[in-house]
């Protein structure tokens, strides 16, 4: 255990909070949508961190820091994440772990990629099957086609509904992860890194797909800082499943978002419980945990609890845990960028995003990362 941070563990779990809502629940309208996925035309192209900040010469700690609040947005280094927090604060991390979840493979298709998803049964994942890291799918694939990986049976089983690119596949996942698994990477990776550049020093579940980024950044060193500074940390649990889908929501009136698993630990539903009480700030590290969080809200407030979430943050489904946000810079037209906007306000994430865009911030999970401080009335309310 990290000094200063509850783990999720999972041991002695209460009654799951199960949040099956779908993703039209409460909708937005299609103006509303896209218009909170909106970006800046000079960030349709952002500059992708295309290696870890320490095959760069930099330190995990040494990446830059955007600080927006409603007076505007300041430059600074992530080491400088304490002065930016007040006494009383809280993070709440995510402490899942990464696994090595591309899995080469071959069938009659030809030699392919299949990224694990989300584990959703015994031997039992949703998956994405792709042509490379490089070029997604979907591939000429009907239930009951079979792929090698690493001389494991992969049976597909079905299509999820109203994502052409993701399948329900059977598969002893732990033996192909061990013989074959690499890290999830993408296009604007060109080398290969260990699995544990992938991973947060929080991490301590095994179960995302891909790196839960937000938390990269941090060390001991930082963590040291917050706690001289009387920030508190905690934890919960999100498996994130691929991001690539994201790349193909242009309205959150359809995404079909798959189920992730999460839990959130009787000790830190307890800390934010009380760090709202006495005046201080919930600060998500990653919109993994904001979307944690508010799938635990029962009758108000943040219950212990877990289970699997569909939960989409955007505009007209604001967040009603959270006070501020650590996170990466997103794709244009990502439902990520919809959360900001229900945080922090549509106009603000358009200026910062202009300003990252003008700053040689990078972007991606190796890249710079983004504060998110607005103002909060008397009452605590955003």
């Amino acid at each position: 255990m990290i000094a200063g941070v509850a783990r999720s563990g999972g041991h002695g779990a209460p009654g799951p909070v199960l949040d099956t809502a779908a993703p039209s629940d409460a909708a937005p309208s299609r103006r509303g949508a896209t218009e909170a996925l909106w970006t800046p035309p000079e960030v349709t192209a952002p500059r992708a961190a295309s290696a870890p900040p320490e095959a760069r010469g930099l330190r995990r700690d040494e990446v830059a820091l955007l600080v927006s609040g409603d007076d505007g947005h300041r430059h600074a280094g992530f080491l400088d994440l304490p002065e930016h927090l007040g006494r009383g604060d809280l993070l709440v991390v995510n402490d899942s772990a990464t696994l090595p979840a591309a899995l080469p493979a071959s069938g009659a298709v030809g030699d392919v990629a299949l990224h694990l998803s989300t584990r959703v049964g015994a031997d039992l994942w949703l998956a994405e099957p792709r042509w490379s890291a490089e070029r997604p799918g979907p591939l000429p694939l009907a239930p009951g086609d079979r792929l090698d990986v690493g001389g494991v049976e992969a049976r597909l089983v079905a299509p999820y509904p109203r994502q052409p690119r993701l399948w329900f596949v059977r598969v002893d996942a732990s033996t192909a992860m061990a013989r074959v698994g690499r890290p999830i990477r993408y296009g604007y990776v060109p080398g290969t890194y260990p699995l544990r550049s992938y991973q947060s020093i929080f991490a301590a579940v095994p179960g995302s797909a891909e790196m839960p980024s937000a938390g990269r950044p941090f060390s001991t060193r930082v963590l040291s800082r917050l706690h001289q500074a009387g920030i508190l940390v905690a934890s919960v649990t999100l498996h994130t499943g691929v991001s690539s889908l994201e790349h193909d929501a242009t309205d959150l009136e359809h995404v079909a978002m798959p189920p992730e698993p999460f839990f959130v630990p009787r000790f830190t539903a307890r800390a934010v419980r009380h760090t709202r009480r006495h005046g201080g700030r919930v600060i998500a590290v990653g919109t993994t945990v904001v979307r944690a969080l508010e799938s635990a809200v029962a009758r108000g407030r943040v219950c212990a609890g877990g289970g699997f979430t569909r939960r989409v943050v955007h505009p007209r489904r604001r967040p009603s845990v959270v006070d501020g946000l650590l996170t990466g810079f997103h794709e244009p037209r990502s439902s990520h960028l919809a959360l900001l906007s229900a945080l922090a306000g549509d106009a603000s994430v358009r200026d910062a995003y202009r300003v990252a865009a003008g700053g040689s911030y990078l972007w991606h999970e190796f890249g710079d990362v983004h504060l998110l401080l607005p103002e909060r009335d008397r009452d605590g309310a955003r």
